[in-house]
């Protein structure tokens, strides 16, 4: 029988402060979205007459509305055609030991190691000679290319711990090698599948730079970019702020809650593997 012990106490004591280290900012977060703006007091006391008058008055002033459909569209689009390359792409590059499929993957592998800011310029001038600035299709093309190397880099060494004889089963019964990473691999890469779906999709949804670099001078917005509209020079609505951030923060959490045991489950497998 187990004993409650000082270091059981001691444990118990630093998750409580580290919970509460990583919730107060949300607390924050929360508390000042429900703020009136009349409301002065200090950001850490509770706010005594809560109201979602910020909430609508973000959604109208910054136009949220179409700014979240366009984020929606970005992301969902992006991580997918992502997902679908990037395992495509590290199957062979994971199972063919030949030189070549060596040198590929640290081609690959090098889209890490160089920053994309060193492509701004040129990518700038393709998209626009594409005409494709100012559409939310400009940064699908540019998040596609961009979180590839990294997704391979996921498949490729989670595939590497999977035994080969399921696949080969599969092609001894007549599967050509497309068929059998269809109906026999793929499956097998759900929890690499939902980790990079998750990392993915928070790198695309909260990216600035890019959209602010591509989408400038049109109509067409994405949350973080009409967030930032909200500060001005002079004068700086952060109740409306925070309003919005909680606004951009529920997709993200939706996602989350609805996929929870599939991420936890791929987490755990990629530290067991």
């Amino acid at each position: 029988m187990s004993r409650y012990r000082p270091r059981t106490l001691a444990l118990e004591l630093s998750m409580i402060a580290i919970a509460l280290l990583v919730g107060f900012p949300v607390y924050v977060l929360v508390n000042l979205a429900l703020r009136p703006a009349s409301d002065t007091s200090s950001p850490i006391s509770p706010t005594r007459s809560p109201t979602l008058d910020n909430f609508t008055q973000a959604w109208q002033q910054g136009a949220l509305g179409g700014a979240l459909a366009n984020s929606l569209l970005v992301t969902a689009c992006s991580v997918v055609i992502v997902l679908a390359v990037s395992s495509l792409a590290a199957y062979p590059l994971a199972r063919i030991t030949a030189r070549w499929s060596r040198g590929t993957y640290l081609l690959v592998l090098l889209g890490l190691v160089l920053p994309f800011q060193l492509a701004a310029l040129p990518l700038y001038q393709t998209m626009r000679d594409l005409g494709l600035l100012g559409t939310p299709w400009a940064l699908v093309l540019f998040y596609s290319g961009l979180q590839v190397p990294f997704t391979v880099f996921l498949y490729v060494g989670f595939l590497r711990a999977l035994p080969r004889d399921f696949e080969d089963a599969a092609l001894i019964d007549g599967c050509t090698p497309l068929q059998g990473f269809r109906y026999v691999v793929l499956p097998m890469l759900k929890p690499v599948t939902v980790t990079a779906l998750v990392l993915n999709t928070v790198a695309v949804w909260n990216d600035f730079f890019t959209p602010l670099l591509y989408l400038s001078g049109s109509a067409q917005q994405t949350m973080p970019v009409a967030i930032a509209g909200f500060v001005g020079q002079y004068v700086t609505d952060w109740n409306l702020i925070f309003a919005a951030l909680v606004i951009s923060i529920l997709p993200v959490l939706l996602v989350y809650f609805l996929l929870q045991r599939s991420i936890i489950n791929g987490f755990a497998g990629g530290l067991r593997g």
